[in-house]
């Protein structure tokens, strides 16, 4: 087994055999020791560097017992998790309209050493884990910010679910957060055929049943809405985990 933390990921709750693996690929906004990233400190506090209120949800869903949360302890200014390696915003040089100049890197072996510091440790390290505990149901956890600087797009959806090929865990969730009153975004605001590069590799590509969320981050902003949110998507998880038997 995995050990419980690392520089770029830690593991909370215990993983169970056939429960839900909650993956959070941007809960944090740490800038680690060596990593200068040129920018305001308090840009740190923006969506473009941490997915607001994933990691509170995720750490109070991870309470219950079957659910574990292995997530991010890196800012995804850092290096984003959420991207297929070799793609050259795993380090962002603009996010949202802010430049990042500090991931201006003057090398090659600089960007080697980023990745072999954060991106290869975080994905060896949950391919370890659905391997040796396997679950029902992989849950993707994020959250979008409801007004991008550089989009005039309204964003009205209080959770948008996300999906590549296997939509199997997306046709269950949907109508069921839809029966809470919800306004679901399928495949909203975001296309899992583009952004999904964590769940692409760790669960289509084994066959692993998976759920992407996108709750929208004044929902989970305040410890109240990260309590509602995270009591629902346990209940509603349970509930697609059962239906895919």
């Amino acid at each position: 087994m995995i050990a419980r933390e690392a520089e770029s990921w830690c593991l909370i709750g215990e993983p169970r055999f056939g429960g839900i693996q909650i993956v959070a690929d941007h809960a944090s906004n740490r800038v680690p020791e060596g990593i200068d990233l040129g920018i305001a400190p308090d840009l740190l506090n923006l969506h473009i560097a941490v997915d607001i209120g994933v990691d509170a949800v995720a750490q109070i869903m991870a309470q219950r017992p079957g659910i574990a949360a292995f997530c991010a302890r890196v800012s995804r200014l850092v290096c984003d998790f959420n991207r297929d390696e070799g793609c050259h915003t795993i380090i962002p040089l603009i996010s949202d309209g802010h430049e990042i100049p500090g991931n201006a890197l003057q090398d090659e072996a600089e960007y080697e050493a980023r990745y072999d510091r954060f991106f290869r440790p975080y994905h060896a390290a949950l391919a370890q884990l659905l391997d040796d505990v396997p679950p029902a149901l992989i849950l993707s956890l994020h959250s979008f910010t409801p007004h991008l600087a550089t989009s005039d797009e309204a964003r009205p959806w209080h959770i948008g679910v996300l999906y590549n090929q296997d939509d199997r865990a997306a046709r269950i969730a949907i109508p069921l957060l839809e029966a809470e009153g919800l306004i679901v975004g399928d495949q909203l605001p975001y296309s899992g055929k583009t952004l999904n590069a964590t769940m692409d590799r760790h669960a289509e590509a084994e066959g692993r049943p998976h759920l992407g969320v996108e709750i929208r981050q004044d929902l989970i902003s305040d410890p109240a809405g990260q309590a509602e949110w995270a009591e629902r998507m346990a209940r509603i998880c349970n509930k697609v985990a059962l239906a895919l038997g």
